[in-house]
């Protein structure tokens, strides 16, 4: 990949990222979205770049006007029943993560997995899953032109925007509404 341009980097980038995201199965984005609109918070974890990604998708729900927490945040209310976590980790065995998504669990959510490994710890015990077919951890780079997990959190980050617009329309949101619960003290 040595002295490509940048435009070369790019469209690989690109080609790699629609590859992946045409093979997530549309029933398990559909049943994400579902579980959003039915819960009453919704509650993001994940950690590293996964982390930013959630963070990113919590912004949005609350933007739809929908009650959403980052865990680990000061201001996180307690999760309980009718509540879903959204737990997003590229291996599935994130040790934080999935130790949140236990304590979700418990407290009687549900927990919803994106993860790039289907049969990982944290997809098994997951109530739903989004399953992001990218290659990610060690070994990866022969699938994936990317270093480590960059497929993975580029790919979530697009299927959550697509659930976050998909969203918007069934909730009747407008980019005014939308904006006027934007931050206004940043």
């Amino acid at each position: 990949m040595s002295g490509s341009t940048f435009r070369e980097k790019s469209k690989l980038v690109v080609h790699e990222v629609e590859d992946a995201l045409e093979r997530v199965p549309e029933e398990q984005v559909s049943a994400l979205e579902d579980a959003v609109v039915k819960a009453g918070s919704v509650f993001v974890t994940g950690e590293g770049r996964s982390g930013l990604i959630g963070r990113c998708f919590a912004m949005r729900l609350c933007h739809l006007g929908l009650r959403c927490h980052v865990v680990g945040a000061t201001s996180t209310p307690p999760v309980g029943r009718g509540d879903l976590l959204v737990a997003i980790s590229g291996t599935g065995e994130s040790a934080v993560t999935r130790a949140r998504a236990e304590l979700a669990a418990e407290a009687g959510a549900s927990v919803a997995a994106v993860t790039a490994v289907s049969d990982s710890p944290l997809g098994g015990m997951a109530d739903l899953m989004v399953c992001i077919p990218a290659p990610i951890g060690r070994g990866a780079e022969a699938a994936s032109a990317q270093y480590g997990g960059s497929l993975f959190e580029q790919c979530a980050l697009l299927a959550l925007d697509a659930v976050v617009l998909a969203l918007q329309q069934r909730l009747g949101q407008s980019r005014e509404q939308m904006a006027a619960r934007h931050a206004t003290v940043e």
